[in-house]
């Protein structure tokens, strides 16, 4: 685990009444960032805003975009492909030296397009009491896919051993309507409500101020993937909610670890890897083997990233930042 994380999680200094500080993390982001730069005026729109971005060591144009499209930003060089987290507590340690700190702050993919007014939605749902007794730290949109009509599924249930094994037998998406067999959540009356998710992906996402101080640095053990898992339920357990905003909408170009064997198995991996930091050796033992399961069965029917995760999980190579 890396030092900041394992150090106990103090407050966020910084975090005030200042402007909302839209986070992003870049990695050879040159071709993507255009169109996400020029959708931040509508996006943000009725916010005082400004944008922070941190750079893992792109080799491409990307940090000459930002500066010639957007000359006002804060730019963070990490010097190293740091991983997302990293990335995420770099901007913020960079947005909380601004005067007078910063309200909220808004963790972006750059491969994301804000509809009209989205940002305002998401921060003005920060804050509110929840039925359940928690109150809202962090709050997320509708996301489409790139043809901007296809919603994505992007709330989760917290894993459990009964959920990864009626994702093996039945396929996630078929058990996603019944809360006890898939993490992901399919029930689109899900999507037409304020739903309160365990967590959700961490494409676009609104943290209150109160929320990132009370929970500290995100974990940057995790190099890719499960970090957003892993701040959500942290979040849950000092007493955030996580929910879902639905008149915010936005469209997620994103999809690699759906198509790449290496991202997949790491997505993987680290499911795994973050169960064991919340459960016993026995229930992390009968998890893994209901993962691996699943992805042995798709390997079966030829699917070269469920091959590469079932080799991980199997003790092959780990793919990079996993252990």
């Amino acid at each position: 685990m890396s030092s900041r994380r394992s150090a106990s999680p103090g407050p966020l200094a910084g975090t005030g009444s200042g402007p909302v500080a839209v986070l992003v993390v870049t990695w050879n982001s040159a071709k993507v960032l255009p169109g996400f730069l020029a959708s931040l005026p509508e996006g943000m729109a009725g916010l005082d805003w400004r944008l922070v971005v941190a750079d893992n060591d792109s080799a491409d144009d990307t940090v000459e975009v930002i500066r010639s499209l957007a000359p006002d930003t804060t730019v963070v060089q990490t010097g190293r492909n740091a991983g997302y987290a990293a990335g995420v507590n770099a901007a913020l340690a960079a947005a909380a030296e601004w005067e007078g700190g910063f309200g909220a702050a808004l963790v972006c993919n750059p491969d994301v397009r804000m509809r009209e007014g989205c940002a305002k939605l998401l921060v003005d749902a920060l804050g509110g009491a929840d039925p359940g007794g928690g109150r809202v730290g962090i709050s997320v949109p509708l996301l489409y896919e790139e043809d901007g009509r296809t919603l994505l599924h992007s709330l989760r249930r917290e894993s459990s051993v009964t959920r990864a094994l009626g994702e093996a037998v039945i396929g996630n998406r078929r058990a996603g309507r019944f809360p006890r067999w898939s993490e992901l959540v399919t029930d689109q009356a899900a999507y037409e409500r304020d739903t309160v998710a365990d967590w959700a992906t961490g494409a676009l996402m609104a943290l209150s101020g109160e929320c990132l101080a009370a929970c500290g640095p995100w974990d940057e053990s995790f190099f890719l993937y499960s970090e957003e898992t892993e701040y959500c339920l942290r979040a849950r357990d000092l007493g955030f909610v996580t929910r879902l905003e639905p008149a915010a909408s936005a469209t997620h170009l994103g999809g690699d670890s759906r198509v790449s064997p290496r991202l997949w198995a790491l997505l993987t991996v680290n499911r795994v890897r973050l169960y064991r930091r919340r459960h016993g050796l026995a229930a992390t033992t009968a998890f893994r083997a209901a993962v691996l399961l699943r992805e042995s069965s798709r390997a079966a029917l030829g699917r070269p990233a469920s091959l590469a995760a079932a080799r991980a999980l199997a003790g092959g190579p780990a793919p990079h930042g996993a252990p």
